[in-house]
């Protein structure tokens, strides 16, 4: 995208992480994913990659949050296939979205929404072309028995299959962050993850190298017992001499499970 072109747009807030894709051949990348389908955009920012969509896919419904960037695009991109929302995203409804037909969302979202993003993606069990940082990137691909391996690696694989498309260095965002970013195809998985599970996982991941037992027993509070009956659900579980992180993500759900069934006894 050329200078002059960027110069024209609003000038970026930094209250609200916008760092906008500048690469054509990037966003072309992202695109071709969204051929003859029904595609969901979350902050279109410059409306590189929205421009593209419209050209390859069905229908776009892209929501940006942004006033000024809103009315901006509103005037530059005319598309018959285009559904512009101003909103925040999390804010808008299932219906207005159009989500009962989307196929997939492909987005190069803001850093600081991006956990809230895969929970949201997971929820709905949609697939998703997505531009994340890097290095969240490579929490959500960890294995176990690695440092970076977390309650965002445990989730990640436990909902989805997860391709690395390509990184993408710094340089291609105006303005230009700290980190470079990476864009991943994530494909929902059948299993189901219920919101107690994600809790108990969530609580446990924050002792990760510690015991099962330990991590168990430490999180008392949390899980709203007393230490006692922490002590004594803690000597039962099956793998309560294992690290956490060195658990399998299929490990550590069924964990969560075996907890849940537990404090439903107490």
């Amino acid at each position: 995208m050329a200078l002059q072109k960027i110069n024209a747009y609003p000038r970026p807030k930094k209250k609200l992480g916008q760092n906008f894709l500048v690469n054509d051949r990037i966003a072309e990348a992202e695109a071709v994913h969204g051929i003859d389908k029904n595609v969901l955009e979350m902050g279109p920012g410059y409306g590189i990659l929205t421009r593209l969509l419209c050209k390859k896919a069905k229908r776009v419904v892209a929501v940006e949050r942004d006033t000024a960037l809103y009315e901006h695009l509103k005037h530059a991109l005319h598309s018959k296939k285009l559904k512009l929302i101003c909103s925040d995203f999390f804010d808008v409804s299932d219906e207005e979205l159009e989500l009962g037909d989307t196929d997939i969302m492909i987005s190069n979202i803001p850093y600081v929404l991006s956990s809230k993003t895969i929970e949201w993606l997971s929820e709905k069990r949609m697939q998703a072309v997505l531009c994340l940082q890097k290095e969240f990137v490579e929490h959500m691909l960890a294995r176990e028995g690695t440092d970076k391996y977390s309650k965002l690696s445990v989730i990640s694989a436990l909902s989805f299959s997860i391709t690395k498309i390509m990184d993408v260095p710094k340089g291609n965002f105006r303005p230009m962050p700290k980190v470079d970013s990476a864009v991943i195809y994530m494909k929902p998985k059948d299993a189901r993850i219920t919101d107690e599970e994600m809790r108990i996982i969530g609580i446990l991941m924050q002792h990760k190298k510690k015991t099962v037992r330990s991590s168990f027993i430490d999180s008392e509070d949390q899980l709203g017992i007393t230490k006692e009956e922490a002590v004594r659900i803690a000597d039962s579980l099956k793998h309560r001499e294992s690290r956490l992180f060195k658990l399998s993500p299929g490990e550590i759900l069924d964990l969560s499970r075996e907890i849940g069934k537990r404090l439903d006894t107490t």
